[in-house]
């Protein structure tokens, strides 16, 4: 019997690393995905966070000395030019802001008037945009200090965010990594289980294997093992890539705050169990949709909507993990909440337990029907 699963298992590997468009399809999407997240924080970053050495250029008339001293003492990275014609200029993009104090603006203050200050800036341009945002912060800074009664966090030596760099990491990834990795996981067994029952029904191989002295529950677990495997591969392929690529996209907001290296082998090994066991009943459920239909098109159709389902199930994980046992009974689910639990470091070994051993079961118990659906002439010479 373990000759004629491995025969099986054989076949279908050498057939999918023996094609190179199939290989690419299991291993492009991590790196993609790596390369896109890291692309687009570092577009975030230079876009929403401006270079340290980037200078305004701004215009100010009438400006107060009590607003000078603050322009002294802040690092906003103006640089003072006069124009000709300052509001043409701003129009042009050629002067980023030009700012317009009211004559006798600090005496208005001490009189404990409402002085205005006008502000003319260019919102489709970033330095302009951030000139103002920049300059209005000083304003409301400078405002805030007029009818100062008490300061709040004002000692500049102190941390008031008592977060570390540990709870970040797992609040952040315990809220992203869940739904991704259930994506990912059934993307990946998407990719290649319809191919290989649907796609030898239309062409007519799978009556060869039909034929041959094999027991169809070897052909069923041979099959789902070998898929099992290629399915795990293009996985962890994909969840290499979005932890790697995550502290990239997310860096520029949260340096050092974004961390890794806290999680620990124990905790690698839980995930890794963890998705095995889930690739192992998502590759079942699809391989048994496939042999339902008469084609790799008809079983992608067929696959479609629980795309949507896993996807749903998926961002529960930004809801917190569960704590009731009873949840970790249900598939999918489990693999969600568990998922979430380890990148938290707030799991209990116990439910992880529960979990791998209820996905294995219910992957059995989908071999079983796909045994059946083999067995079954009418439902694998369908045409």
């Amino acid at each position: 019997m373990k000759n004629n699963i491995f025969t099986v298992m054989k076949k279908e590997l050498l057939r999918f690393f023996g094609d190179r468009r199939m290989l690419l399809a299991i291993f492009l999407p991590g790196v993609l995905i790596y390369l896109i997240y890291t692309l687009m924080g570092d577009a975030m970053m230079s876009g929403l966070m401006p270079d340290e050495e980037t200078s305004y250029t701004v215009q100010i008339e009438e400006l107060p000395e009590s607003v000078e001293m603050l322009l002294t003492a802040s690092s906003g990275g103006f640089s003072y030019v006069t124009v000709e014609d300052p509001m043409t200029a701003v129009a042009n993009q050629e002067l980023d802001l030009y700012v317009v104090f009211p004559a006798d603006f600090d005496a208005k203050v001490a009189a404990l008037e409402v002085p205005g200050v006008e502000l003319y800036y260019h919102s489709a341009s970033m330095t302009s945009s951030t000139a103002y945002s920049l300059f209005t912060s000083l304003l409301d800074g400078y405002e805030s200090m007029l009818a100062n009664r008490f300061d709040v966090n004002a000692d500049l030596g102190k941390t008031y965010d008592l977060a570390s760099a540990e709870d970040t990491t797992g609040m952040l990834f315990s809220m992203l990594m869940p739904m991704l990795l259930i994506m990912l996981m059934f993307s990946g067994c998407m990719a290649v289980a319809p191919e290989s029952i649907a796609g030898e029904k239309e062409r007519g191989t799978i009556a060869t294997l039909l034929v041959t002295p094999i027991r169809r529950s070897e052909l069923a677990i041979g099959k789902i093992a070998a898929l099992s495997i290629i399915s795990l591969l293009s996985g962890l392929c994909s969840f290499f890539g979005v932890l790697f690529a995550l502290p990239n996209l997310m860096g520029g907001e949260m340096d050092g705050m974004i961390d890794a290296n806290i999680y620990g082998m124990s905790d690698y090994a839980w995930i890794l169990g963890v998705i095995l066991t889930t690739i192992l009943v998502f590759v079942s459920l699809i391989s048994i949709l496939s042999a339902l239909a008469a084609s790799v098109k008809e079983a992608s159709s067929m696959i479609s909507p629980l795309m949507i389902l896993v996807t749903l199930v998926g961002l529960s994980g930004m809801f917190g993990t569960a704590t009731s046992t009873w949840v970790y009974f249900i598939p999918v689910y489990n693999s969600v909440q568990c998922i979430s639990g380890i990148f938290s470091l707030a799991y209990q070994p116990a439910h992880i337990v529960i979990t791998m051993v209820v996905n294995c079961v219910v992957a059995g118990i989908f071999v079983f029907v796909l045994t059946k659906l083999f067995n079954s002439e009418r439902v694998m010479f369908k045409k």
